[in-house]
């Protein structure tokens, strides 16, 4: 295939797709940081930690319970999504009245006490997680190759992140989780258990990223720090899309990982700022974020 723009395009083709597994990360952990945040008010920082959980259990199951990919996918977000579940009763419920200030520095010292315990016992160095043999290989485009399991993660994140967006939008729970954080006394009036319902809302949150967790361990090395590796950018992600926008989140971390891989091809040396510089550009022009309200 010819060169597009005097780049070969199997490098362009590549970078995009680079771009849009990354774009596939963005959107799912920033849509469960928007889950948390537009629904309870509460800035988790800990969310990166709970990525990193999540590739961590999916592991341990393998290794020592000798449960495979397909199991993981299934009981790590229950599992992970019931320690945010504990973690939301004892320590988060007590910080709803105070200012975001003091949430997201309880969340920004639990995401190092959780990395701290995992370095502990796991060491620095990543841990492999082989491909299920039913997604190993790869598709052969004409263009270029697409291996299967990147295919199977963009996928998956799509289908995650709109069954999300529908479930918070269109479904009466949707409805009665929004209509809670505008009057949860109403909500309550109504025979609603308010507190019972924000605390499964949180622990949602988290179970989205112990998902995405799952999915980014055959592609990264399983280590401790992945996750703080990536939440800078997707809180980056969060604030361009606007906080607690699902929809914005979702568009968002796709266009951006697609930005960034397009940076990679073009202006190499820029592709480890772009998101930021975008969110500078976007918080000059827009405050309240593309898809966020004032």
């Amino acid at each position: 295939m010819d060169d597009i723009f005097g780049i070969p395009a199997p490098l362009l083709f590549g970078q995009l797709l680079l771009g849009l597994i990354n774009g596939a990360f963005y959107a799912m952990m920033s849509l469960g940081l928007a889950v948390i945040f537009g629904l309870l008010n509460i800035i988790n920082f800990t969310h990166g930690a709970q990525f990193m959980m999540g590739a961590f259990a999916a592991w341990m199951l393998l290794e020592w319970a000798g449960l495979n990919y397909w199991w993981a996918l299934i009981l790590v977000p229950i599992i992970i999504g019931f320690t945010g579940v504990v973690m939301e009763r004892l320590m988060i419920s007590r910080l709803y009245k105070l200012d975001h200030l003091y949430g997201l520095l309880l969340t920004f010292g639990l995401g190092l006490i959780i990395e701290g315990v995992f370095r502990n016992q796991f060491g620095s160095s990543g841990l492999p997680y082989r491909i299920p043999a039913e997604l190993q290989g790869a598709w052969d485009l004409g263009f270029m190759f697409l291996p299967i399991y990147r295919g199977w993660v963009v996928i998956a994140a799509l289908i995650l992140c709109l069954t999300t967006w529908l479930l918070i939008e269109k479904t009466r729970l949707g409805a009665y989780l929004r209509a809670a954080t505008e009057n949860a006394p109403l909500v309550q009036a109504f025979g609603v258990n308010v507190p019972r319902m924000v605390t499964l809302t949180y622990g949602f949150g988290v179970a989205l990223a112990a998902i995405g967790g799952v999915l980014a361990a055959p592609i990264y090395s399983v280590n401790p720090q992945m996750g703080t590796n990536l939440i800078i950018v997707v809180f980056a992600v969060v604030v361009i899309g606007g906080m607690g926008s699902i929809l914005g989140s979702i568009i968002t971390g796709f266009g951006l990982g697609i930005v960034e891989g397009l940076t990679k091809v073009f202006y190499p040396e820029a592709s480890a700022t772009v998101i930021f510089v975008i969110m500078a550009i976007v918080l000059l022009a827009r405050p309240a974020g593309l898809f966020g309200r004032a």
